[in-house]
């Protein structure tokens, strides 16, 4: 690979085989970069979308309604985003993150995944706040090799104010990656990728126990009854760290959905559709809708649970459409 930079800072990269740690080098000198100056929400903060927001994550929301409402504080990032038709140029983004993401692209890590991000508050968002922001591109990481591919982690900083006023700070980590070949067995024929695992950890081990013995388990709090999914080591209504389990009925229905299409992940075909499934007690998950056409997935479908067996020794809590209810087999 040979690259020349210009006085802008700004890479022009040609690929010829050289060194990764010319790459590096490179993508190192955007750091500190801004990519975003002077930023302006598209709105203020609303009662509206935070409506939107508690309905989605099911939270009934009445502290966030009416006289002293406040905004959810993990919807931070919200006010700053462009939704579709995007930021005008006025917003003052610069061409930096582009650009490196352009010279990752040509040096053929073209696949991207987000893999975290973390937020902190220091004021409270209230109705009619409005929002500017600043961000920069904080940190590019050394090459990296995981399970998707080799690649390199992308941090980006935004500095988000509330009518002048340091409101927060969201920091958003993608992996821009080469994805892993598949291996291959003698002859050249291309072993399919085994399917990711789950985290299993103290908090949610008990989860996955039960869907190896194909019961879907949805805790329930000891102090106020609340159910609660995913599983959490304490009620986020009464704090309660007291709980037991009851054991879903399988019946559902879809309350929203995506259909994945790219990037093409090792081990899954896209396009395949993805449901929040609303669960007949109430609480909802995140889960494949299988047996039905992508594209033939509808919100209000009703489902029922059957679990999927992956790579001979993993189970899976999916969903299925019921026969006449408006999905039917695929």
């Amino acid at each position: 690979m040979s690259a020349e930079v210009d006085a802008g800072g700004r890479a022009e990269v040609g690929v010829g085989g050289g060194a990764d740690g010319d790459l590096y080098g490179l993508l190192k000198a955007f750091e500190g970069r801004a990519a975003v100056v002077d930023g302006v929400g598209k709105d203020p903060v609303n009662e509206p979308m935070i409506r939107h927001w508690c309905e989605a994550m099911g939270d009934g929301a009445a502290a966030y309604r009416g006289p002293g409402a406040i905004a959810p504080p993990t919807m931070l990032q919200a006010w700053t985003m462009g939704g579709l038709s995007g930021h005008a140029d006025h917003t003052g983004r610069s061409a930096a993150y582009d650009e490196l993401l352009a010279l990752l692209d040509g040096a053929g890590y073209t696949s991207v995944v987000a893999t975290d991000c973390e937020q902190e508050y220091v004021r409270d968002l209230r109705p009619g706040d409005r929002i500017t922001f600043d961000a920069l591109i904080e940190s590019v990481s050394e090459r990296k090799t995981t399970k998707l591919g080799t690649g390199y982690f992308v941090t980006t900083r935004m500095d988000v104010r509330a009518e002048g006023e340091r409101a927060g700070t969201h920091r958003f980590r993608i992996l821009k990656y080469a994805p892993a070949a598949g291996r291959r067995e003698a002859g050249g024929r291309e072993v399919r990728s085994r399917r990711p695992r789950p985290v299993v950890n103290r908090d949610n081990a008990g989860f996955w126990d039960g869907v190896a013995r194909h019961k879907l388990l949805i805790q329930r709090c000891e102090g106020c009854g609340t159910l609660r999914f995913p599983w959490l080591p304490g009620c986020g209504g009464c704090g309660s760290p007291e709980w037991d389990t009851l054991e879903a009925s399988g019946a559902g229905t879809v309350f929203s959905y995506v259909v994945m299409h790219h990037p093409p992940f090792p081990a899954f075909d896209p396009p395949y559709a993805v449901g929040l499934i609303e669960l007949a007690e109430g609480v909802r998950m995140v889960s494949n809708v299988v047996g039905v056409p992508y594209d033939k997935v509808r919100i209000g479908m009703p489902v029922r649970l059957e679990f999927l067996s992956v790579d001979g020794e993993l189970e899976l809590p999916v969903f299925r459409p019921v026969e006449n209810g408006g999905g039917g087999e695929g």
